[in-house]
């Protein structure tokens, strides 16, 4: 594992130590030349010396090359996730590879999530041989140039293996992800490396492989982490995408644009050499659905991503009202010549004094089946109610308004509740929460809607609201102790309890939820 900046307070200790190297490295050099200090029938020896002193300050010098990911132990690496690595004598979590000199690889990978490779310098992307090069003078003294010419020119002295995804520990689904080789090669000025696009700008490298196509993953583990990574550089960066899809560009190009000023680029379908001042390898990721103050230099939150949100859906959002605003007009025209219809403007405003309840409606397994009772309870009770059903080329901007203009979404825990990240902090979540799936309905959408602000109310089914009921015998362990049953694996999980499950609510039950969120949300839109 490469970790240069463990190393940084060693340099000045050994300053000294490497002056004297040096200084003896250059005394072996000249004396070389004028045959005065050694024999030349003993060119061994000779040479030995060079290779060793070339060596220690090496080991002086660069650390991390000689390091290996295998060394560090996994507690170091919670360790470095749970803040024990601090800078400056300051007690805060801080990521290595923050600070990387020009003409350096350097890797993080103390995450069990996800892998980080920083390279600085002349960076020329090679899609391929599935490469990312950094041309550089391997020594910078003026020694080290004297010993250069005795050295192999053009050959790589660092060669770092990556998977630019963030679920690490899935060995199985990285085994689907694109590998890409970081090679530092020393530069040989007699050869004209060729770049077809200069940029004057970063690169930040990441696939959209994996899981993509499933909302929560596209969140957690690709836009939010994208935002993580690359906000620092206030959209002065260019995007590499590997596993290239059209669609997800399209999909979620309202937030593309507000993290880079440029395209994205197709790694393995643009077949130029493009060539960058640094790049970042991989993508840096904090939690489920989350952005973790402490890890962030500018201490942004995950409030600061729902606001990052709103700027980026705002302009489409602009222009539905726009177009709806006109065929209002021009149905009110039509209807002016009616009289016995009421005041539009009065009917209106009588409308948006009602807290709005948004229910996220799905088809297939997790479905509530009496979800037209529950509309109707919820009408009565004293919300707005509006259903929506997403589909995967649902525009994100509609749902977006539909929530953020919300008080209260409810809906089956399943990747859908990624969409309270479109709600206003201050707003209520309830999740219904089938059997056998209470501890990921809490940690996926639970605790990450709570960490947003959202007033978050979690509804835990019992036997009898679940279609399991129907299948088994009221004594056994699916219905019984859901746990035992996921704890045999997630295949037994989600089999039974995410594939073939709907839930028909107790409304009485329910009431009781959808009572608190009303008082609440009359609340707080008087207040």
């Amino acid at each position: 594992m490469v970790h240069s900046y463990r190393y940084h307070h060693k340099l000045k200790k050994c300053d000294r130590q490497h002056a004297e190297e040096e200084e003896v490295l250059l005394s072996a050099l000249m004396c070389s030349i004028s045959s005065g200090c050694f024999k030349w029938t003993r060119p061994k020896q000779l040479f030995s010396l060079i290779i060793l002193s070339l060596l220690s300050c090496c080991l002086i010098l660069s650390p991390p090359m000689f390091s290996s990911p295998s060394t560090s132990s996994i507690l170091y690496s919670f360790a470095v996730e749970s803040g024990a690595v601090a800078t400056n004598n300051v007690n805060t979590k801080a990521y290595s590879c923050s600070s990387v000199s020009n003409g350096t690889i350097c890797c993080d990978r103390s995450s069990m999530r996800s892998d980080v490779c920083v390279m600085k310098g002349d960076v020329r992307a090679h899609s391929a041989s599935s490469s990312i090069f950094l041309f550089t003078s391997r020594y910078n003294s003026s020694a080290m140039n004297r010993v250069s010419s005795l050295v192999v020119k053009d050959e790589g002295f660092q060669h770092e293996k990556i998977k630019p995804y963030t679920r690490k520990w899935e060995t199985t689904l990285m085994g689907s992800i694109d590998e890409l080789s970081l090679i530092a090669k020393t530069q040989n000025f007699r050869i004209k490396h060729h770049c077809d696009v200069m940029h004057d700008v970063p690169a930040v490298f990441f696939s959209t492989g994996g899981y993509t196509g499933n909302l929560y993953h596209e969140f957690n583990d690709g836009i939010l982490p994208l935002y993580i990574t690359s906000q620092q550089f206030k959209k002065k960066v260019v995007f590499v995408i590997l596993d290239y899809h059209r669609w997800w560009i399209m999909k979620y190009g309202n937030i593309l644009s507000l993290l880079s000023d440029y395209p994205a680029i197709d790694f393995n379908g643009d077949k130029k050499t493009h060539c960058f001042p640094e790049a970042i390898v991989g993508l840096r990721i904090h939690d489920e659905l989350t952005v973790d103050p402490s890890l962030m230099q500018d201490k942004k939150s995950i409030v600061d991503f729902r606001n990052f949100l709103d700027r980026a859906y705002w302009p489409r959002v602009k222009s539905m009202i726009e177009e709806e605003e006109r065929g209002a007009q021009n149905k009110l025209f039509r209807q002016k010549a009616q009289s016995s219809i009421k005041n539009p403007k009065q009917v209106h405003d009588a409308t948006l004094k009602k807290p709005k309840l948004v229910i996220l409606s799905r088809n297939g397994s997790r479905a509530i089946t009496n979800e037209n009772l529950l509309v109707k309870m919820a009408e009565e009770i004293g919300f707005r109610v509006q259903v929506i059903r997403p589909r995967p080329r649902t525009e994100l901007a509609r749902i977006y308004r539909a929530l953020n203009s919300s008080e209260v979404m409810i809906g089956v825990h399943g990747a859908a509740m990624t969409h309270f990240l479109f709600m206003r902090p201050g707003s209520v979540f309830i999740q219904v929460i089938p059997l056998g799936t209470e501890w990921a309905a809490d940690a996926y959408y639970g605790e990450p809607a709570r960490k947003l602000g959202l007033k978050y109310i979690g509804y835990q089914i019992l036997p009898r609201e679940s279609s399991l009921y129907d299948k088994y015998d009221k004594n056994d362990p699916v219905l019984r102790d859901p746990r035992s049953v996921s704890n045999k694996g997630w295949q037994y999980t989600k089999s039974i309890y995410l594939a073939n499950q709907n839930v028909r609510l107790n409304l009485r039950r329910f009431q009781r939820r959808l009572l608190r969120a009303y008082r609440y949300s009359i609340a707080k839109l008087n207040s």
